[in-house]
């Protein structure tokens, strides 16, 4: 099989010499010509390839050189670490054959001082002589005592002092290891790193250019929209011009309704009056004839019917009445419902209509999901940008308009702070029931 870099300089000097080819024949239309030009351009793309090889191979090397001497300089170091170490296990060694020499020479002295003690058993008239020898030998005893004890401390911290030395040196030693291994770890990675960037080189061209033209479609998108937005505001400013002059008709009319229902309980009050005042007139004709008072109560009673319907000639009104009161309440909950988003603050309210479309998606994305990564990544994806860079833009838009942050970005997934997630469910809520109205009415 053929080396992939011969391949691509064929590749290369093939495109070349069709691109100088084909430009030279549609500018001139002489084979000759052409064919020339082509094979010059051919030659020049391949001395251009060669000379950048050359120039990567050169870089390449000094990298591979310089980790060659950091090598050699780590090891130089671990040999003189290993040397130090031996010169100090001599120097121990030697410390413990002066250590073992002052243990025979103690043995000696008290050999000595054995033999002193028999002789002074042996020469009792002698031991008035002997007590300044003996008390003196004693003194040496005790100074070479001494001496051995202050020897063992030295040697015991001397010895920790080496092991401690030994243990460090030992422990840079693994860190040089490590170190080196990290280093080959590296070199490879970027070896592979800098085959995949030539593999996709292409393909990232391919992207950036696709990219451009849905830059540019979304650019042709947003001009759009923001004519449409301008068309809405203005509907919208219609709409609540409207809505007021329709706000003080509903006063006025509230306004009559109260005055009208004045009216008619005074009505109410004197046909009481008047009702009190025929069972009272009944009450005395009860001592008329039974029959004279069945006549008189039929006519009394019609007469009480129309007197009623002649002195309160107001029920059909007082009905129409009601009924309108109830379809003016029914208008002013919906108008209320209409006019106040959710029991929205100003602040949030200002929020709501800072923000756009997909970084509300990604509010109601936090505030739903329980790991909103995936779905903040897409839409981070569509609108050509990062998660991270989306959720920093939401929380400065609501420091400088709330005047606090209200997305937590210090856990693993992102979350609503827990004193603004009423106001944000109240927002998302809002978000919701306007897009539904804004598809109801397209």
């Amino acid at each position: 099989m053929q080396s992939p870099t011969f391949s691509n300089r064929f590749i290369l000097g093939i495109i070349a010499f069709g691109v100088s080819f084909g430009l030279s024949l549609v500018l001139n239309w002489n084979f000759n010509q052409a064919f020339l030009t082509a094979f010059i351009t051919l030659l020049s793309t391949y001395l251009a390839a060669f000379f950048i090889d050359k120039r990567r191979r050169n870089s390449e090397m000094l990298v591979i050189d310089s980790l060659y001497k950091r090598i050699r300089e780590l090891e130089g170091i671990k040999s003189q670490v290993f040397a130090e170490v031996n010169q100090l296990e001599s120097h121990r060694k030697s410390l413990y054959s002066e250590s073992n020499q002052l243990q025979n020479q103690i043995g000696d002295r008290r050999n000595q001082r054995d033999s002193l003690n028999r002789e002074l058993s042996n020469y009792v008239g002698q031991q008035r002589q002997l007590e300044l020898v003996i008390d003196q030998l004693q003194n040496e005893i005790n100074s070479l005592e001494r001496s051995k004890i202050e020897l063992n401390n030295s040697l015991a911290a001397e010895k920790r002092r080496q092991e401690l030395n030994v243990n460090v040196s030992r422990a840079e030693i693994t860190q040089l290891q490590i170190q080196i291994n990290e280093l080959k770890k590296e070199k490879e990675e970027l070896e592979n790193n800098f085959t995949l960037l030539e593999r996709l080189k292409p393909q990232l061209e391919e992207k950036l250019h696709e990219l451009r033209v849905n830059i540019q479609e979304l650019e042709a998108q947003e001009q759009q929209k923001n004519e449409f937005i301008s068309v809405k505001t203005a509907e919208r400013k219609n709409i609540e011009n409207k809505i007021k002059s329709i706000q003080v008709k509903l006063t006025s009319k509230q306004e009559e309704l109260k005055n009208l229902q004045d009216q008619i309980s005074l009505l109410k009050d004197e046909r009481n009056l008047l009702q009190t005042q025929v069972w009272e007139l009944l009450q005395q004709m009860e001592s008329l004839n039974p029959d004279e008072l069945i006549h008189t109560d039929n006519t009394i009673h019609e007469i009480s019917l129309e007197e009623s319907v002649e002195l309160f000639p107001f029920a059909e009104l007082v009905e129409t009445l009601d009924s309108n009161k109830n379809r003016i309440s029914s208008q002013e909950s919906l108008s209320s419902e209409n006019l106040i988003p959710e029991n929205l603050s100003g602040e949030w309210n200002d929020f709501l209509h800072n923000l756009p479309n997909h970084e509300l998606q990604v509010l109601k994305s936090i505030l739903e999901l329980e790991n909103p990564n995936s779905t903040i990544k897409k839409i981070a994806e569509a609108h050509i940008t990062m998660p991270n860079i989306l959720i920093d833009t939401i929380n400065k838009s609501a420091s400088d308009i709330i005047g606090e942050l209200i997305i937590n970005t210090t856990s693993q997934f992102p979350s609503i702070y827990e004193e603004h997630l009423t106001n944000v469910k109240k927002l998302i809520a809002t978000y919701e029931k306007n897009t539904a109205q804004s598809t109801s009415s397209n």
